[in-house]
């Protein structure tokens, strides 16, 4: 897969079925937009919010989707984005997503699952969490659209 030919889907890119009484996804572009402003206006030093750990560091290196907008702290183009699951049976850190065969498979289990989508810079080591969202709700599952 080639990210943003047409027609392909990225696991940044995945989406799920918002029937009402499911599990929602929750977007942190607010509470990013307003740490991001913080730095900006000098109420916040920049080390607090570049300050990825180094777990986080290696797995930007290694599996980062890269995002097509650059970084809101030192407008690096090295933005990428980073997908973990967390739930029963996973190691406590959570496990790193890198393709949605992988996605698919977390769905499959029938075991409450859920997403985390962390964006990193390479070069500064920004890291904010840009998006949670269910990958399974346990044996009744959620169909995974994209």
């Amino acid at each position: 897969m080639v990210p943003g030919e047409a027609g392909s889907v990225s696991l940044r890119d995945v989406v799920v079925d918002p029937r009402p009484g499911r599990a929602a996804s929750v977007s942190y572009r607010l509470t990013r937009q307003q740490v991001v402003d913080a730095v900006l206006d000098g109420r916040r030093d920049r080390a607090e919010v570049c300050d990825a750990q180094p777990e986080l560091r290696r797995v930007a290196t290694h599996h980062a989707s890269p995002l097509s907008e650059p970084c809101p702290i030192c407008g690096s183009d090295d933005l990428g984005v980073v997908t973990f699951a967390f739930g029963p049976g996973l190691p406590n850190g959570g496990r790193c997503v890198t393709d949605i065969r992988e996605m698919q498979r977390l769905r499959r289990r029938g075991r409450p699952t859920r997403g985390y989508r962390v964006e990193v810079c390479a070069a500064c080591w920004w890291n904010h969490l840009r998006e949670t969202f269910p990958i399974s709700e346990g044996s009744r599952g959620r169909r995974l659209l994209g």
